[in-house]
């Protein structure tokens, strides 16, 4: 099986510095394992997405000299896939269009919350003929399991279905939600490895449950850890500089990537070519915690 992975940046903002690290890591598994490494732009939210952030995200991974293969995969050309792919399980009865109420649910929520339950809503429209009749969001009809798996890095993970409730998909069969068109196009690109960052294993969970309603072979899954801010809370805006595009005019691109590549790797050396990178890169030697953001190392690295 040939080895496929993939980044999925929205352009919604430049590209961040931990999204270009996700494509660092997928790039070099990808070149070690004789693959290819894909890109597709998660480009659905309309109100928020930019030809312009698009544009740079495409720039920003060129300087780093993170070049895809094939052609660009965008969302918005892809909606009749994910119309489709909710049509099929709405008639297969794996999902169901849930009638509540915004008003109802959210009293859930507060009962739930002043309970400590974790948020869910298992929804009784699943098993009436209620939920067969078009109008209201789409949700998954989710059974009563326990749902594991190994990640490449982090060993076994597992959760219990109970705690997702009857999640949503889709707004209606027009209009998916994140974790079903993520399910979809995964699927249809026969994506091999999920390599991302370690925010996304709550998601893993619901979307090891689509791939099986969609009857789609699944992929592994490898959660990086987080680059973190001297606070070592997750490195955001409020801590400077956080977009590829910040260092572009100051840094070279070799000095970034090694920065970016030995935060959360140990390698034989400090500095090295990307084709040294591939030759010694292993998943499984991914660090688990994550590492601080330390802006002396990248000027240290710029300066050799």
């Amino acid at each position: 099986m040939k080895v496929k992975v993939r980044i999925a940046p929205s352009p919604t903002g430049f590209l961040h510095i931990g999204t270009a690290q996700s494509a660092l890591y997928n790039w070099l598994f990808a070149r070690k394992n004789s693959g290819d490494f894909y890109l597709r732009i998660e480009d659905t939210d309309k109100e928020r997405s930019t030809k312009e952030y698009e544009q740079s995200i495409l720039d920003s991974l060129e300087w780093l000299g993170l070049k895809w293969d094939g052609n660009v995969v965008r969302q918005s050309g892809r909606m009749d896939k994910y119309k489709a792919a909710v049509g099929k399980l709405l008639a297969e009865e794996k999902a169901f269009y849930c009638h509540h109420t915004k008003e109802e649910l959210e009293t859930e929520r507060k009962t739930q919350e002043e309970n400590k339950e974790p948020p869910r809503h298992v929804c009784n429209d699943k098993d009436r003929e209620q939920g067969k009749i078009a109008g209201g969001i789409i949700r998954l009809a989710v059974e009563q399991e326990t749902i594991s798996f190994d990640d490449e890095i982090r060993g076994e993970i597992k959760f219990e279905s109970s705690l997702l409730g009857d999640f949503s998909i889709a707004k209606s069969p027009d209009e998916a939600l994140y974790n079903f068109a993520v399910v979809v196009d995964d699927a249809d690109m026969e994506i091999t490895h999920v390599i991302r960052g370690e925010d996304h294993i709550s998601n893993t969970p619901k979307q090891i449950l689509l791939y099986k309603a969609l009857g789609k072979e699944m992929p592994k899954f490898a959660h990086l850890p987080l680059i973190l801010a001297s606070d070592r809370s997750k490195l955001s805006k409020r801590h400077g500089a956080t977009s590829v595009v910040d260092y572009k005019k100051d840094y070279l691109p070799e000095a970034l990537i090694n920065f970016l590549g030995t935060l959360s790797y140990t390698f034989s050396k400090e500095i090295l070519t990307k084709e040294e990178m591939v030759e010694e890169f292993e998943l499984a030697k991914v660090h688990k915690s994550g590492a601080v953001f330390n802006i002396n190392k990248l000027n240290w690295f710029n300066s050799q």
